[in-house]
């Protein structure tokens, strides 16, 4: 059998057309894949602008919350044993207010809180503020005095236990002690004594209680007049 052979110059004339069919199919595929490509936009946006601080050397008003004064106290048991001695009260909340002590009526400049009388529980601040005084006294027990904004000064007595030294910056709701006993209430047992000033004037403490602290938070003037044989805690004496 004889067999066929290709000129040379004829197997170069198939490989030139090889390589150009290849480069053309080529270019195809590239251009085709180019139309798929989604059309990018200039303004497209990949950050949500909320979240874009246009302004970051402006400053932004932060809103202060005004607090509000909590009581002294955290047991949801505890009951007033002895309220606040209120000029304008009815005669018989009066005469709940009163206490008796050696001969002497002393009208009530606070209010006493206890639990059942023989259980002690947390004393806690009213407010955030400084402490100003640590002191025991031999009628009234231990006592806590803590500053607040305002002019406001609350006082914690009779206490079993103290937490808290002069000076210390203590928050709203901190425990400073624990309640405890006294020789001038005793027949409430363990229980405390809690009193609030305002500019160095005694004041209601119901009055305070759950509202908003502001600077120009004023009292009945009738709740804090005194009359002129009363001294400190309200004492008069029983002739």
């Amino acid at each position: 059998m004889k067999k066929l052979r290709l000129k040379k110059s004829v197997i170069i004339i198939i490989y030139v057309l090889a390589i150009a069919l290849i480069g053309t199919s080529a270019y195809f595929v590239s251009e085709s894949m180019k139309d798929e490509e989604p059309t990018k936009t200039e303004n497209t946006d990949y950050v949500n602008e909320s979240v874009i601080d246009e302004n970051p050397d402006e400053d932004v008003e932060v809103i202060n919350e005004i607090p509000k004064m909590g009581k002294p106290y955290i047991a949801e048991k505890t009951t007033v044993a002895k309220d606040y001695y209120d000029y304008q009260a009815d005669k018989e909340q009066q005469q709940k207010s009163i206490l008796y002590h050696e001969g002497t009526y002393i009208q009530n400049s606070g209010i006493d809180f206890t639990v059942d009388g023989k259980t002690a529980f947390d004393v806690v601040s009213v407010l955030s503020g400084t402490v100003i005084d640590v002191k025991e006294d031999e009628l009234l027990g231990k006592i806590v005095e803590i500053k607040h904004d305002d002019d406001f000064v609350s006082s914690y007595q009779c206490l079993g236990e103290v937490s808290v030294k002069k000076n210390d910056v203590v928050n709203q709701g901190q425990t400073i002690g624990k309640s405890g006993t006294n020789k001038i209430d005793k027949e409430i047992g363990n229980h405390l004594h809690f009193e609030l000033y305002k500019a160095g004037e005694v004041v209601n403490p119901n009055q305070y209680f759950d509202k908003e602290i502001t600077s120009d938070a004023t009292e009945n003037k009738n709740d804090t007049t005194k009359s002129n044989d009363t001294t400190n805690n309200g004492q008069t004496n029983n002739e």
